[in-house]
């Protein structure tokens, strides 16, 4: 029996940029996801995914062909992706699942599935260490993306990702050596006054990188002035100044991609910092507050509040 484990994602700065190389702060989470494989004497794959609480959210059976490429027993769509990465991974690795003999995959998350932190991410990266695979190279065979949830999954510290784009660069074909992952010691004094508040809602990635696409302008000048925030982010010394800085942070991705900030749309009253973190309008924000806000958000509707202490690893 195998175990592999990959750490869950946030990405504090650069949404929507980091695609276009905005240098990007994120940070791993406690909360994760692990994959278990155990052989089986069976030409098959038994698939069994548990929720944070044990409970079994996805069953499925996949078989062999005689060619030895995987066949859906069922027909829904979490096995129709599993199908997908599970194909992608044998096409970087002909020697995975090579032989006629199966396995018993469990799947278990240590977090709600609509929180955001990354199921899809952190099932890719587990995968890809099952297979012996690049995970980067089966993100990009499979979900697409800017990969910083892959180096997320991978590292235990908080990491600047930058991507070294070019004209011709698209989204799906980011070369290994552009890829720019970095430790930083972004352990900020004040880390006591942030919170990460889940809006009740899962926001589709992908849908918002489409939304992205489609409303930016010429980003060159966003990403510099994104870069240098995100910079002074890592080191700044008080709450005002993160503050500050993360408001601007807002203003800049809202002009760029035709949005309101959150704060503008449900929070105008809040006395303290807010910013959208990943695609907007679902998922986790972050809130500063000198004072343990949850009161203040549960009174709006948000029952999910954590210390950015018991999130991030």
């Amino acid at each position: 029996m195998k175990t592999f484990y990959s750490h869950g994602k946030l990405l504090l700065t650069g949404e929507y940029v980091v695609l276009d190389g905005a240098l990007s702060l994120a940070v791993p989470t406690k909360y994760g996801q692990s994959l278990t494989v155990e052989n089986l004497d069976q030409p098959k794959i038994i698939w069994q995914s548990l929720d944070e609480n044990g409970k079994v959210w996805f069953e499925g059976e996949f078989q062999f062909n005689k060619s030895g490429m995987l066949k859906q027993v069922q027909h829904d769509d979490v096995s129709k992706r599993l199908i997908q990465i599970l194909d992608a991974a044998k096409m970087l690795n002909p020697n995975f699942l090579r032989n006629s003999f199966g396995c018993r995959i469990t799947t278990r998350l240590d977090f709600q599935r609509n929180w955001g932190l990354g199921t899809s991410s952190t099932l890719i990266n587990n995968v890809a260490q099952w297979a012996n695979v690049d995970a980067y190279q089966l993100l990009e065979n499979t979900f697409g993306g800017s990969g910083y949830d892959i180096a997320c999954a991978q590292y235990n510290t908080p990491i600047t990702y930058q991507i070294e784009s070019s004209d011709n660069e698209i989204l799906n074909q980011v070369q290994d050596d552009k890829r720019i992952v970095k430790k930083v010691d972004f352990n900020p004094s004040f880390k006591g006054c942030l919170y990460f508040v889940h809006l009740n809602k899962k926001q589709n990635s992908r849908e918002g990188i489409k939304h992205y696409h489609s409303n930016k302008a010429n980003a060159s000048n966003t990403i510099s002035q994104i870069n240098a925030i995100t910079s002074k982010i890592i080191s700044a010394k008080t709450l005002d100044e993160f503050d500050t800085l993360i408001a601007l942070h807002e203003t800049l991705i809202a002009e760029i991609t035709n949005q309101k900030t959150i704060k503008e749309l449900l929070f105008e009253d809040f006395n303290g910092g807010l910013k959208s973190l990943g695609a907007w309008g679902g998922d986790f924000i972050l809130a500063t507050s000198k004072s343990d806000p949850t009161s203040y958000f549960k009174g709006k509707g948000f029952e999910t509040i954590i210390p950015y202490t018991s999130m991030v690893l």
